[in-house]
């Protein structure tokens, strides 16, 4: 089978849960540890990404998702395919790094 930009895709999770009690908060945890056992990546601190190399990996891992659900809060499941992802725009703010020093110069003759 062919690779194809059409075919592999992207699942990406998004989620508010709540945290106003111990349970909540270790139930939370639990989500999120659970999807990167998964192999979902952490994008941003609620929203976790999952390459699939197919539709039909796809649809196992949204029923993994599924199962891990906790009993409050909301979770969504995006599917996208890899030509879409690969329209993503990141924007990351500047961070101040410091200036690498100039090489030293080599003269030869």
């Amino acid at each position: 089978m062919e690779l194809n930009g059409y075919r592999i895709m992207w699942l990406f999770v998004f989620f508010d849960l709540p945290t106003d009690t111990k349970k909540d908060r270790r139930n939370a945890q639990q989500f999120r540890k659970n999807l990167l056992k998964d192999g979902f990546t952490m994008m941003q601190y609620s929203v976790y990404t999952r390459h699939c190399a197919s539709s039909e990996s796809a649809d196992v891992h949204e029923i993994r998702v599924k199962r891990l659900l906790p009993p409050l809060g909301k979770v969504s499941v995006l599917r996208i395919t890899d030509k879409q992802f690969g329209n993503i725009m990141n924007f990351w703010g500047i961070a101040l790094v410091p200036k690498e020093p100039p090489p030293m110069q080599l003269e030869l003759f």
